[in-house]
């Protein structure tokens, strides 16, 4: 499939669909575009792969949080949801299909007594490069669902209880022969539960959790880098009638510095320097990451494009935070604008009484420049 293709175009939703409309849609689309109904098509066949790679995607929270943050890139080596089109994802895309015919719900994913996991969050954090240098603790505020005060999770009215299914025998799969086939769904009477609700909890409506803004407490590890990720288990939504709750992820983006660029975990820094203290030499005061300034000293002659090396003054490493990169400063020598007119006199009176000894590598370019042309004009 494209790389540029929008998965959710794909399946025909809108972005923020939920699970349950991605299902309906990818159901829906399968059935349409199966090989076994497009005998021969090959567009189909193909359209077919481009829905399951697609699905693949949405229907993890992981890959789709990071899909939506980073689109195709986020995905690393055009990763669309697993192995390559083959016998296990026609198994799985089978399995879906004959949900849809035999009304078989969660096929093969309906965990005991129902309950399911709930959904994973992301959030993007916005830091300054600063506040990755030292880490800090972060509030985070979300809005989430989290498991029902009044019934614990249950769903089920508060001093109520949830019943067997007699359908199933409180099992919640029911087993019927298709032909030759035998079977197994979620038991429709309880939906795969096992037990039936007798009455539903008035606050959460009989599912166990409800929407609510929570506040996260996300500590940012020294020397964390842009488009990492920090995981707070648990700290996702809650899940349906007591699963366990989902999983947070926090995507760390770093703002641009008006002086530092960041490579691993060392530190660059620009510094202009006057044409006359490059010749000269002297000192010259550069800023640090930590705020404070250092006095750096420039050797006599030095060019555009040399670096000084300031040791331990770049980004902590975030596997031993104790260790820390170097910041370079990258010099750039400023060719002096707007001359008075005396100016110009001691700079035309200094260009007459030089020589090759002041400007060696000029004098070694155009040199060769004058051997080069002389040569062709003797060929």
């Amino acid at each position: 499939m494209s790389k540029r293709r929008d998965l959710y175009e794909v399946l025909g939703v809108e972005r923020g669909a939920s699970e349950a409309a991605l299902k309906s849609a990818y159901h829906k689309l399968a059935m349409k575009y199966h090989p076994d109904c497009n005998a021969g098509d090959e567009q189909a066949e193909a359209k077919f792969k481009e829905i399951n790679e697609a699905y693949g995607v949405l229907k993890d929270p992981q890959k789709r949080a990071a899909y939506d943050h980073y689109g195709h890139a986020g995905l690393g080596n055009g990763d669309m949801g697993g192995a390559p089109f083959g016998f296990s994802d026609l198994s799985q895309s089978m399995s879906s299909i004959f949900e849809s015919f035999f009304g078989a719900g969660d096929f093969g994913n309906t965990r005991p007594g129902g309950a399911e996991r709930g959904s994973d969050l992301k959030y993007v954090l916005k830091l300054t490069l600063e506040e990755a240098r030292t880490g800090k603790q972060v509030e985070v505020k979300l809005s989430s669902k989290v498991t029902c005060e009044d019934c614990s999770g249950s769903g089920a009215k508060p001093g109520t209880s949830l019943n067997r299914c007699e359908a199933c025998s409180g099992s919640g799969r029911i087993r019927s022969a298709q032909g030759f086939f035998t079977v197994e769904r979620s038991c429709l009477s309880c939906g795969g539960r096992g037990r039936v609700m007798v009455s539903p909890c008035g606050k959460c409506g009989g599912v166990g959790r409800v929407a609510k803004k929570k506040t996260v407490n996300v500590s940012v590890p020294v020397g964390i880098a842009d488009g990492m990720r920090i995981r707070l288990a648990g700290e996702g939504e809650a899940g349906l009638y007591g699963g366990g709750p989902g999983d947070l992820y926090v995507f760390v983006e770093v703002k641009n510095h008006e002086f530092f660029r960041r490579e691993g975990d060392d530190i660059f820094c620009l510094v202009p320097v006057s044409m006359v203290t490059a010749a000269l030499g002297g000192e010259i005061e550069v800023p640090t990451l930590s705020g404070s300034k250092i006095k750096v000293k420039i050797p006599q002659g030095i060019q555009t494009g040399r670096q000084l090396r300031l040791k331990g003054e770049g980004m902590p490493s975030l596997s031993s935070p104790s260790r820390c990169g170097h910041m370079f400063v990258h010099v750039v020598v400023e060719t002096p604008t707007n001359l008075t007119k005396r100016q110009k006199e001691l700079l035309e009176t200094f260009d007459k009484e030089s020589s090759k000894e002041n400007h060696p590598e000029a004098f070694s370019f155009f040199s060769k420049v004058k051997s080069f042309f002389d040569n062709l004009a003797s060929q």
